[in-house]
């Protein structure tokens, strides 16, 4: 699949930004944290690689070299830097962020599928086929249940976030973690699995356009809320070409994949 999608370009366009957030802040972009500050050369890094592979997935000779490099790295950063602080540390700090960057690899991965060429089919055939894409869409899965967990468990925080134009704040917080849950244990079972992922992207999208964009867009200058519209823009970006990558399944396919 080498014509570029909506979702492709999307992703490809997040990268860039948040690489260039990151060159202009001199830090880590909020996608990247929590991270140790001992290493200061290492925010550079992650800049300059989101802002090349970015710039990289927008052209067609170069996508298969941005994609595989992105993925590399994507997984060296959650294999190396996310999933030990689960078992050290395990705060919802850490498994919000794994969580947040299994989504981003589960998107990349799902990119390599599509833009793999025929070196990676030869060399790399496991993570370039269907067992590639399989175990993109259990990334996916696995990141979603976390998320709507954390709604219950900040729950009263979740309801404040509901806009004030809506009722009955508590229940939507009940609702769009449940949401989160059933999307994510139906992913990885393939139950209405197209139908599951598109509306975990939806979701997200909706966060970011009903809470996150109005509050900044109010002028605030807090920068956690600033970081979380940055964090669901990227999320947005990755759980949509992961719901991209069911296209040609039929809706309401009840059957394990």
């Amino acid at each position: 699949m080498r014509s570029a999608s909506v979702s492709h370009t999307v992703f490809a366009v997040t990268m860039i930004a948040v690489g260039i957030l990151g060159l202009i802040k001199g830090d880590f972009a909020p996608l990247w944290e929590p991270i140790p500050k001992s290493v200061p050369a290492l925010a550079y890094l992650c800049a300059f690689i989101s802002l090349a592979c970015g710039i990289g997935l927008l052209g067609q000779r170069t996508a298969p070299a941005a994609t595989r490099v992105l993925l590399a790295y994507l997984l060296l950063y959650l294999l190396l830097l996310r999933v030990p602080g689960i078992f050290l540390s395990p705060t919802v700090d850490f498994w919000w962020s794994a969580c947040q960057i299994a989504v981003m690899v589960a998107g990349t991965w799902v990119l390599y599928v599509w833009l793999a060429d025929e070196w990676d089919r030869r060399r790399l055939g496991f993570v370039t086929g269907e067992s590639g894409l399989r175990i993109a869409r259990i990334l996916f899965g696995m990141a979603l249940i976390p998320f709507g967990l954390a709604h219950f468990i900040y729950l009263k925080h979740t309801a404040e976030l509901v806009p004030g134009w809506l009722p009955w704040h508590q229940f939507w917080a009940y609702f769009t973690g449940c949401a989160f849950i059933a999307a994510g244990v139906s992913v990885l079972i393939g139950f209405y699995a197209r139908l599951a992922a598109a509306i975990s992207a939806l979701e997200i999208g909706l966060f970011l356009l009903l809470v996150w964009l109005p509050i900044v867009a109010a002028g605030s200058k807090d920068a956690f809320q600033w970081s979380e519209t940055v964090v669901s823009w990227a999320l947005m970006a990755g759980a949509w070409v992961v719901a991209d990558s069911y296209r040609g399944t039929p809706w309401l396919v009840a059957k394990k994949r």
